[in-house]
Order: structure tokens, then sequence, then C-alpha cells
């Protein structure tokens, strides 16, 4: 999918892929009756990597990237993560805020000429129970990212036996690929 064509779409829908070695995801468009539309991008975390790492394609062939994120140290509970696209030029940064997610996952996403992003779990009991109870890990969690008090994305996860996320623009200028790669970072990375 071209880049422009990418950057008018209003939601997704990440579907994560089940294998043993490796986290996949696969990122749809969601179609006008809002089913599971046309694939727009592939997403594969770099095995055994020394920092973490992860590529988007185009597709599932892996034959063209689209986007990465790689983090910028190798152990850091509050890790920078740097988002780049197929030819290495940054696109925007995410990190998590560790002294906000000791009860409330925290994100901040950055993009040139937008203010500072911050994502954070919409519901503080869910948040609490997925924290203290290992066994509720799969319970569906909502993030609402917001600049200024105005909503710039949000992302759901669906109840389900895979995990599958329902994500939706609402800022016109944030890049889709800048979102595509903190919605896959929720799930590849979250638990940590």
């Amino acid at each position: 999918m071209q880049l422009d064509s990418l950057q008018t779409q209003h939601q997704f829908l990440i579907r994560q892929r089940i294998r043993m070695m490796v986290n996949q995801y696969e990122v749809h468009a969601v179609a006008p009756d809002g089913s599971e539309g046309a694939l727009l991008a592939f997403a594969q975390q770099k095995r055994m990597a020394f920092k973490e790492q992860v590529t988007i394609y185009t597709d599932d062939s892996k034959q063209h990237a689209l986007l990465g994120f790689k983090a910028r140290q190798v152990i850091d509970l509050g890790a920078t993560y740097d988002v780049t696209d197929h030819a290495g030029t940054p696109i925007g940064l995410f990190r998590k805020d560790f002294a906000q997610s000791l009860l409330r996952s925290t994100w901040h996403v950055e993009q040139d000429g937008l203010p500072q992003i911050t994502g954070q779990e919409r519901s503080l009991p869910v948040a609490l129970l997925r924290r203290f109870v290992d066994s509720l890990s799969w319970l569906p969690y909502h993030f609402d990212f917001v600049a200024g008090g105005q909503p710039v994305f949000t992302v759901v996860k669906k109840w389900g036996l895979r995990d599958r996320y329902l994500v939706e623009i609402q800022h016109p200028q944030i890049d889709r690929r800048l979102v595509i790669a903190m919605a896959v970072a929720l799930d590849a990375l979250q638990s940590r």
C-alpha cells in the first residue's frame, strides 16, 4: 500500500499470529461493514535480538520493509523506541513512562510537528487486575492516546482466543506508521 493511501486510513484491525518462537502481527484495513479488510502491513519481532526490534513489512512475504522500531538501550524499564521508515529515516519515537506504569501503563509518543502524545490504559481497575493477577493477562484493555486534552488515537484489545486490536485514529496529522508501531508494541512489549 502506498504511504498516501495508508495515511487516509482511520481504523486498523491488528491480529497476532500464533507462532512458537516469534511474535507476528497482521495489520488490516477495516471494511465499510466493519469486517477485516485488506492486509496493510505485517510485523515480525526480531528473534534473539540484543536490543528489542520489530520490523513491519508491506505484506507477509517480508520482501519490503515499511517501517520498524528498535530500543535505544539494551535494558531499560523506561526504554525509548525509535520508529524509522524503510530507509532508516526517523518517523517518531515512543517510550514507556515507568513511574506512571506502576499502576496504569502509560506511553509517550512523539512526532515532529505535533505536541507530545500520552497514552494510558483507560480503566484503572482492569490495569490493576492485569498487573496483580497473572492469570488475567488476557483481559481486554483500552488505551487512549491524547495530546493537549484532544484524542489522537485509541487501541482496544478485543475479546477472543487470539490477541486482536481495533485501532481508531482521530487526529489527521498523526503518521499512521507511528500508530501501527505503537499498537504492535502494546502487545509485544506490554508485559515488560
